[in-house]
């Protein structure tokens, strides 16, 4: 826990995953304030600004503005904006659980080492790729290690909480009561020391030798899990915490532990000099810290789309990982699995980078690091990212209305759009409900087959229209508005091609769904057998809407009206009728170019067209019955 005299190591590990959560970084510029503080610009993806203040022996964190730089930029800032402005964040660590952390920054062929040490008198030093110190804010010359030009750079002790043998084996030789070797010798301060014990059910006072190295590893990889994936950063008494332990007592919560930090440390000297700037509009403020949140949100999205497309890119794979560990759990422990494998490592293991036994799941890399339950499909594994999808879009969605009762300037540069991000599904006939959930359609008979045999997990519904000729139709998880699932499987099924206004549609269970006939059955390629008891939907009204989505991100969706209409710029909505569906098209790409201004027509050029407006025509004949602006 951070207290007035600094981060503690456990701090350093939530800053750290807080940053590794922002990459990939850029360095834009390097300031040093005073001899103790730096910051540092730095810029993210779809130009996101952040700024880094270092206070050296002291703190790390993310702040909302900078003090003002001195005008002469001291020489050890011209330094680090030589080698590193422009450079690229490869990667941000710490060792162990030492309060030192690391900037791995590329540019160019040479890759450097920022390290910033947050112990003692604290230090900034710049390295080389083998850690060859090229120069650091402060000259020491220690007993065990120099930090000085050319020497070496080295780090303290090894860390005794990396794996159950080494803490197994820090804890036998330790001479101290338990809760005084975890809180000194590995590093976690008193009250985490405390908070382990408890945890694992274990008296702080006995002898740390007679402790069982497991219980207290486990609790470990639980709190660290806490620090590293779901932090809930508060401000107690008179210490900043990344994780709430202190159930019942009263705290400050903050969304980040970078707000936490910020508010909780007084100002330096060079930050006091700062105040004196023009005080920024209250409305301005607010939005600001709108438009901050907005971003988080969109950020955690991406995040769980990314691992949920992952998941699906190595279908195969995860299939075995999960077949192969779930038939081992059985007559084995998950400490021996992890033994073995780690014994006899092969390219398929060493993707295994974590193992969770109170979870019976393990941590993948394949590309993303991805959580997989071994007792769950890999569907029902993708369905966990699907529901942190839900989630946060309902949170942005607040955040958007709240957002829009603050007055806000008057926009006067011409807009700058961000695409919608390609997803795994799109190359399916795909909407999102009201409430948050994605919902499948195939375009063929080949997209029918696919979607029910690789695709339909079993907290899917499937859902159809009652006549020949439709799609089938996917909802992934749960979603209350079954009437848009059902107006979309209507309207995209033959009923629109024969020029009918409604149609009755009925959703069954997975489980109910089969390829296997009965005898002097046959079952064509994509079409199915539902047995079973069915729920109906009657006399569904055929209706689709097709609009231009241009906040946060900009594209064309199509689906119910009702699922469309509150998440668009503008939009069209269609009828079955008599024009052909190319002419369709053609005719609502420009009705939908005809709401917007004419410099925004130039700048959605590669989202607003007729290709991108036709995978969302339905097929057949249309009428065009309605469109507005939104």
């Amino acid at each position: 826990m951070a207290s007035e005299q600094g981060m503690s190591g456990i701090d350093v590990r939530a800053m750290t995953s807080e940053l590794q959560e922002k990459l990939p970084l850029w360095i834009d510029k390097v300031y040093q304030f005073d001899s103790k503080t730096l910051g540092i610009r730095l810029n993210g993806e779809n130009k996101a600004k952040y700024l880094l203040f270092i206070e050296s022996g002291r703190r790390a964190h993310l702040v909302a503005d900078l003090p003002e730089p001195p005008k002469n930029p001291p020489h050890f800032a011209m330094l680090l904006r030589k080698h590193l402005s422009g450079g690229k964040v490869l990667s941000i660590h710490q060792h162990g659980l030492e309060r030192v952390l690391i900037f791995v920054i590329g540019k160019g062929t040479t890759t450097f080492n920022l390290i910033i040490e947050l112990f003692d008198n604290g230090n900034v030093i710049l390295a080389d790729e083998k850690m060859t110190i090229i120069k650091p804010l402060w000259h020491h010359r220690f007993k065990d290690r120099e930090v000085v030009p050319g020497a070496t750079y080295t780090f303290g002790s090894t860390d005794p909480t990396a794996s159950e043998e080494s803490l197994s084996a820090f804890l036998k030789s330790d001479e101290r009561d338990l809760v005084r070797a975890l809180a000194i010798g590995c590093m976690l301060g008193g009250m985490y020391a405390e908070y382990i014990c408890r945890d694992a059910g274990l008296d702080k006072t006995i002898p740390a030798a007679s402790a069982d190295p497991a219980r207290i590893f486990s609790s470990l990889q639980a709190l660290f899990r806490q620090v590293e994936g779901a932090r809930s950063p508060i401000i107690a008494a008179k210490h900043c915490e990344s994780v709430n332990l202190r159930m019942g007592e009263a705290t400050t919560a903050y969304p980040t532990f970078s707000l936490a930090l910020e508010a909780f440390y007084p100002m330096t000297k060079a930050e006091k000099k700062a105040t004196s700037r023009p005080k920024i509009a209250k409305e301005d403020r607010i939005r600001s810290h709108q438009l901050a949140a907005i971003k988080k949100f969109d950020r955690n999205i991406t995040q769980a789309e990314e691992m949920a497309n992952a998941i699906y890119e190595n279908y195969p794979f995860i299939t075995q990982v999960i077949s192969t560990l779930a038939t081992a759990s059985k007559t084995h422990s998950w400490q021996e699995i992890e033994k073995r494998i780690r014994a006899a490592p092969s390219e398929e293991t060493k993707k295994i980078t974590a193992f969770f036994p109170d979870e019976a799941a393990v941590e993948i890399g394949i590309g993303k690091k991805v959580k997989i339950f071994v007792h769950e499909s890999v569907e029902q594994n993708a369905g966990h990212y699907y529901d942190v999808i839900k989630k946060f879009r309902k949170k942005k969605a607040g955040a958007v209305t709240a957002m829009e009762t603050v007055a806000t300037k008057k926009q006067t540069k011409r807009r700058e759009f961000i695409p919608l991000k390609k997803q795994w599904y799109h190359r399916f006939r795909w909407f999102i409900t009201s409430d948050g959930a994605v919902v499948l359609g195939g375009r063929d008979a080949s997209q029918n087959e696919e979607l029910v045999k690789k695709y339909m997990a079993g907290g899917d519904t499937f859902v159809h229209a009652d006549v020949h000729g439709a799609s089938v139709v996917l909802v992934k998880g749960k979603t209350d508005r079954m009437d848009e699932v059902a107006q979309f499987a209507a309207s995209y099924s033959g009923a629109w091609r024969s020029g009918h206004f409604s149609a009755d549609v009925y959703s069954a269970l997975p489980s109910q769904v089969s390829k296997t006939p009965e005898a002097g059955e046959f079952v064509s390629r994509g079409s199915f057998i539902v047995r079973g008891e069915r729920t109906y939907y009657r006399n569904i009204p055929l209706s689709t809407c097709i609009g231009l989505m241009v906040e946060p991100q900009a594209a064309v969706i199509g689906g119910p009206p009702s699922a469309v209409r509150e998440k668009v710029k503008a939009f069209v909505e269609l009828r079955p009728g008599q024009f052909e569906p190319n002419d369709v098209a053609k005719k609502v790409l420009r009705t939908l170019k005809e709401k917007i201004p004419e410099d925004d027509v130039k700048a959605l050029k590669g989202i607003l067209n007729t290709e991108k407006v036709a995978a969302f025509t339905p097929p057949g004949g249309s009428d065009i019955v309605g469109h507005h602006e939104g």
